[in-house]
């Protein structure tokens, strides 16, 4: 029999605290207001005083509601029936489907022991060159993707969701707009994307509390597909909220505050997340990219700051594309020498050429006179960032490479490129007419 509190000593914001005995961290409790019952989450633990957030929000919860502690920690349903599905943060439908109770799972377990993980060798294939060629994806890997307000990271998430090759997609949405979430909802279900997919979806007007249990809610029923052989991949937009909502819910806890005012123990929530990301050995993989907002496009602001810490490079959305300085994947190497033996060569070169074409920018905006190798730049310049650059850019890796070949032999000569001559025999495209 669960012995049930009606005495709650204090009500601040979604936090209510209660004496009790034998309580668990993140424990969940219910509470029963005269509106109904709520479920409430173990926060705090000080002697007998117990501090727990309260899901829904702690709105009509009065201090002689009823508490009554379940001894497990809050959990989620992991089936085949998810797929399709559409959830709030904390588990419950959205869609107007039916409510999902079978194979629960705890949330929040650890992560797996780094000694027993698999070497990541895999490549996730996106359909986006920059992503492909320059900064291939890795199976099992963790990946931000570092921007400000207004870029288009959900629409990238979405173009990823559709097309890279993998078994499942699990979407967690937190803090989004609605036209946001209709967007992702919509964009999947035309493309025929939501059929594999699943979707944990906190907007701007729903508790606080709940943007907190997305990635939890995602990476547990990720982490219970993948150890059935399920390549996943888990999208996670924006973790600048997720912190913020940890922010929140330490100011109204009084806890001293860190840098900027979050907590100190934001590093340890982010890695506690990312950490997930991993290789199951005989099994399947839960892959991570998670976008993270900088506010002011400043990267020393404590969640970029300490999110590059944790994960594997990161990309830098700026001016609607993937920016090839700054961003980095620092597994690639793991994988770019098994796609095709000039993927290395066509990513270094046409990087360092795109390098010499920012300087030729720079040098006509200054007035110098201008070489043909200067012109040359310029439009080779021109040619990447329409034809690779460009976001609406969806050709597969090898079409992308051919491309880049060609962008190289339209405006330089084979001996201008300082590339192999084994490989310029191999890949140099013909020119028209040639053969006359």
């Amino acid at each position: 029999m669960k012995k049930v509190y009606s005495d709650i000593i204090q009500i601040a914001g979604d936090v209510i605290t209660v004496e009790a005995e034998d309580v668990g961290y993140r424990e969940i409790a219910e509470v029963r207001t005269a509106h109904g019952t709520s479920l409430a989450q173990v926060i705090r633990l000080e002697g007998k005083r117990v501090s727990l957030q309260v899901l829904s929000g702690s709105r009509g919860v009065s201090t002689n509601d009823k508490i009554r502690f379940l001894r497990r920690p809050l959990q989620v349903s992991c089936s085949d029936n998810l797929l399709g599905r559409v959830f709030t943060g904390s588990g419950q439908p959205r869609d107007n489907g039916p409510d999902l109770t079978d194979n629960m799972i705890d949330l929040g377990g650890p992560s797996v022991n780094p000694a027993k993980r698999v070497i990541p060798k895999n490549m996730i294939r996106t359909g986006i060159p920059m992503i492909d060629i320059f900064n291939s994806l890795v199976e099992s890997q963790k990946l931000p993707i570092f921007s400000v307000a207004g870029e288009p990271y959900n629409e990238l998430l979405a173009r990823i969701a559709m097309q890279a090759e993998v078994d499942m997609i699990i979407l967690g949405g937190m803090g989004l707009k609605y036209d946001d979430y209709l967007f992702f909802r919509d964009t999947l279900e035309e493309h025929g994307a939501l059929s594999h997919s699943i979707l944990f979806i906190h907007t701007a007007s729903d508790p606080t509390v709940e943007c907190l249990f997305v990635p939890d809610m995602c990476l547990a029923v990720a982490e219970k597909f993948a150890l059935q052989g399920k390549k996943v991949l888990v999208l996670l937009t924006d973790m600048t909220n997720f912190a913020d909502s940890l922010k929140e819910i330490a100011i109204t806890m009084e806890q001293i505050p860190s840098n900027r005012g979050y907590p100190g123990d934001l590093y340890s929530q982010l890695a506690a997340r990312y950490e997930k990301a991993v290789d199951f050995r005989g099994a399947g993989s839960i892959t991570i990219l998670a976008v993270t907002t900088m506010p002011g496009d400043d990267v020393t602001h404590p969640v970029p700051d300490n999110t590059g810490y944790i994960t594997e490079g990161q990309f830098y959305l700026r001016g609607g594309h993937i920016e090839p300085f700054g961003s980095l994947s620092r597994l690639k190497q793991q994988v770019n020498g098994k796609t095709r033996s000039d993927h290395r060569a066509i990513m270094d070169r046409m990087i360092q050429l795109f390098a010499d074409y920012r300087e030729a920018l720079e040098k006509r905006s200054m007035g110098f006179e201008m070489s043909s190798w200067d012109n040359k730049l310029l439009e080779y310049g021109r040619r990447f960032e329409t034809e690779l650059m460009a976001l609406s850019v969806n050709i597969p890796l090898e079409k992308a490479l051919d491309r880049g070949w060609q962008i190289l032999s339209d405006i330089f000569d084979s001996t201008e490129i300082g590339m192999k001559e084994s490989l310029v025999k191999e890949y140099w495209p013909a020119k028209v007419g040639s053969a006359e």
